[in-house]
């Protein structure tokens, strides 16, 4: 009789990963078929960067990039257009943006399905988890139209959920920081994550692995920091980003004079975040949303998951102080996001929750916690099924 011989672990998560990721592209193909975004302000930036310059032509207003200084910018995260460089040397302004969108979807799932392995999580618990993380939230929604706006956010998500996968792994620092360099340059609140790795990163170890650890981090920071900088000054003509504050500036939404983000906007903010309810008709199909918001309890109310964490203590604690750090501009920015189902913003800080979520389920998830999370998901694609039948066909 032959003994039963188990995969390594790092064998069976990957496996698993690799899965989940072909199974959502693949099935996100099914469904969109990679319908072209028409607002694919990342193809126009990676051809102006091809080209030598950070400003760039667009065909027309619904390119919202920022008039400043004679020229216009895109003043979003470059990440996605850094990615589409390769794509665009080969194809040009026909490349297809909502293909990137589709794929960064896929590798934060495959990475969500190895956070869930990495963290304990039974399978039959993973799966629903990882479920929600696609359709609960704005993942899905997002990448499957890979709007500009939308594939900052998907972007944002896969490389957060790559630091922290590599966080609770081998916590190579110069591996987490570059990531989160990579989210940053997604969504910008995302800088805000950073110290949290650092603190994590030289949290444990050794006095030499510590040592080790800020070396790399210092390194990929200051390089980073280097290429920032110069981006800026190239747009704007100083070292710091001005783009959102003279968009807002020019927003016929925003003002003159200040700052888009500001305590005065935060009722508005906790309104559309929490209590903003779905709307209710008398006829087919009885419920539906409207473009501005849907609360995330109407939405996402398996998040709750999160609270029930307890251990380890250190990282819990790490990953809250990761939610409220990335959560605080977007609850104190001017609008909400304007065309979009649920709370699209909330992809900023959803990881770290998702993260948190796993670790409250490494015993398996309870009945109500598993429906929760198949509540969400299913809110999730009926949310896409109204969006795309009664506001926006894909």
């Amino acid at each position: 009789m032959h003994a039963i011989v188990e995969r390594p672990f790092f064998v069976r998560i990957w496996l698993g990963a690799i899965a989940a990721t072909l199974v959502t592209f693949v099935a996100m193909l099914i469904v969109d078929h990679a319908h072209a975004t028409p607002y694919d302000n990342y193809v126009i930036l990676a051809n102006a960067l091809l080209h030598g310059h950070v400003w760039v032509d667009t065909p027309g207003p619904w390119i919202d990039a920022l008039t400043y200084g004679g020229h216009q910018y895109v003043i979003e995260g470059p990440m996605p257009a850094l990615l589409l460089v390769p794509a665009v040397a080969i194809w040009g302004l026909s490349t297809n943006q909502t293909l990137l969108s589709n794929m960064l979807t896929a590798f934060a799932v495959g990475a969500g399905w190895g956070l869930a392995a990495r963290l304990g999580v039974p399978w039959r618990s993973r799966l629903l988890l990882v479920l929600f993380l696609l359709l609960g939230t704005d993942l899905f929604f997002c990448g499957i139209f890979g709007d500009v706006w939308y594939v900052a956010h998907v972007s944002a998500v896969c490389f957060t959920l790559f630091a922290l996968l590599e966080l609770t792994g081998k916590k190579r620092a110069w591996l987490v920081i570059l990531w989160a360099v990579c989210a940053t340059f997604s969504r910008f609140s995302l800088v805000l994550a950073i110290p949290v790795y650092i603190f994590v990163l030289m949290y444990d170890g050794t006095a030499e692995q510590r040592r080790a650890r800020l070396t790399s981090i210092a390194t990929v920071g200051i390089v980073a920091a280097a290429l920032w900088l110069r981006y800026n000054h190239q747009r704007w003509g100083v070292w710091y980003d001005i783009g959102y504050t003279q968009w807002y500036h020019q927003d016929p939404a925003g003002q003159p004079v200040g700052s888009p983000f500001s305590l005065d906007y935060l009722p508005m903010q906790l309104y559309a975040f929490f209590l903003y309810p779905p709307l209710i008709y008398r006829g087919w199909p009885y419920v539906g949303v409207t473009q501005w918001a849907t609360g995330l309890p109407f939405t996402s109310p398996a998040l709750i998951l999160a609270f029930f964490a307890r251990r380890p203590l250190v990282l819990v604690l790490a990953l809250w102080v990761a939610v409220v750090l990335v959560a605080a501009p977007s609850f104190l920015y001017y609008v909400v996001g304007f065309t979009q189902f649920g709370m699209r913003h909330a992809l900023d800080f959803e990881p770290f929750l998702f993260a948190l979520m796993c670790m409250s389920a490494r015993s398996g998830l309870r009945w109500w916690g598993s429906a929760l999370c198949l509540y969400s998901a299913l809110a999730g694609g009926w949310g896409f099924w109204f969006w795309t039948t009664f506001v926006r066909r894909v």
